[in-house]
Parts: structure tokens; sequence; C-alpha cells
């Protein structure tokens, strides 16, 4: 433990400043990417859940070390690590397109309460190294993340089109680009002019298709409305 944080570890009028400030700074940090990229939960709900959550374990503290009451510390802490699964669950959503979103915003908010914890009980080197553990995963491991899924063998596709030999003339393209369709899932259409009918396709790549080739392609089929990757 480093020397410099020795004398903060009892709950006393600085420790507590300097625990509620080192909340604020922390959970904003990490906030911040979250809000560049326009997600749900931004700088404002990473800073309020973690200055919450310190907020949570100086209070139990109090509770036991000032005030006396025989009572377990751990407990408050260990409702908020629970129920932060509330708060991360409505972050997540799955769109139309059967699509996921808000898994990586859950997790931050979690771990956003976990530093909060932490530096609520003075346990700054290791709020502090985790904030930066938490960014270097939300920012480089991110692009890390991106290539891979790029050089991934199996990829799943949605495709809106207009009518049956579509259909059969993009399963052609699979047959021709020796493509494996893994699995399909199909929504016929309604008959409605707005409402087109609607593909979902897993497939498996070989080393000598791309799926931003395999989009081109796909887009230059007649009747192929719009192509996406899930």
């Amino acid at each position: 433990m480093l020397p410099i944080f020795d004398g903060l570890r009892t709950v006393t009028l600085l420790s507590v400043t300097v625990r509620m400030v080192l909340a604020v700074l922390c959970g904003g940090i990490i906030g911040v990417e979250r809000e560049y990229k326009r997600r749900p939960a931004g700088f404002r709900t990473h800073i309020l859940i973690c200055l919450g959550a310190a907020m949570t374990t100086m209070t139990s503290q109090f509770l036991y070390l000032n005030l006396h009451y025989y009572t377990d510390m751990a407990r408050l802490g260990a409702q908020v690590v629970a129920g932060m699964g509330f708060i991360g669950a409505g972050t997540i959503i799955v769109t139309r397109r059967q699509r996921v979103k808000g898994l990586t915003t859950a997790a931050g908010l979690w771990t956003s309460a976990i530093v909060g914890l932490a530096l609520g009980g003075g346990f700054y080197e290791g709020a502090i190294f985790a904030t930066a553990l938490i960014l270097l995963a939300e920012l480089l491991f991110s692009k890390l993340e991106y290539r891979m899924l790029e050089n991934a063998p199996e990829v799943n596709l949605y495709m809106e089109y207009t009518g049956k030999p579509c259909l059969e003339n993009v399963l052609k393209l699979y047959r021709e680009r020796e493509l494996k369709v893994l699995n399909l899932e199909i929504t016929r259409s309604t008959g409605s002019a707005t409402h087109n009918a609607c593909a979902i396709f897993t497939l498996r790549l070989n080393k000598k298709c791309t799926v931003n080739s395999l989009l081109a392609e796909m887009n230059a089929v007649p009747g192929v409305v719009s192509v996406e990757e899930l």
C-alpha cells in the first residue's frame, strides 16, 4: 500500500472529502468515454453511481466505528453490488433486428459502483488502478475487439429484401463464394408496401471472403433493400 494514503484510511472529515472527490473524478473519467460514444448512461450517471457507492461504504464504516453499532459493515455494500443489476439491465436493449446493445455500458456501471465501494472503504490504490484498467478496456481493447471481429470465421447478417427470387439469388451467391449457412431465420412480407421480407443469416466465412466484400456483393443483388452485420 502507498504510504501517502495512510492518514486517510480512518473516517475523518478530510478522508471523507478525499474519498468523495475521488469518487466523482473516477466515476466521471469512466463516464466520459460512454458519453463520447452517446451511450444511455454517460458522464453524470457514472458519477452518481460511483459517489453513491462510496457513500454507502462510508456510512457502514461510520455506523460501526463511530456510532459503535454492532452491524456488518459489508452488508450495505453487498446490496449495492446486487442492486446495480437493475440499473445495468435498464441500459441493455434488444433491437428489432435481434441485436443486443448496452452490455458494455451495463458492465461499466457495475464496475463504477465497485470503484466507489473501494474508495468509500479507503482502498484508494485499488480504485485508481481499476479506473485506469477500465479506461484501457473501453478505449484500447475496443479497437482490438473490432479487429478480431473483422477476422471472425462466423458472422451474422441482417437483410431486407423484396421477394423470394432475391433470396434465392443471395443463397446462390453464398454457394458461389463457398460460404456455409449455419442458420437462417426468415420473416415473410405482410404484403404492405412499407414492409419488406427480412432474413437473418449465420454464415461461416472462408479466408477468401471478408465481411465488407460480402456486404458489397449482397447489396448489388437485385431486390436487396438493405443488409448489415449484426
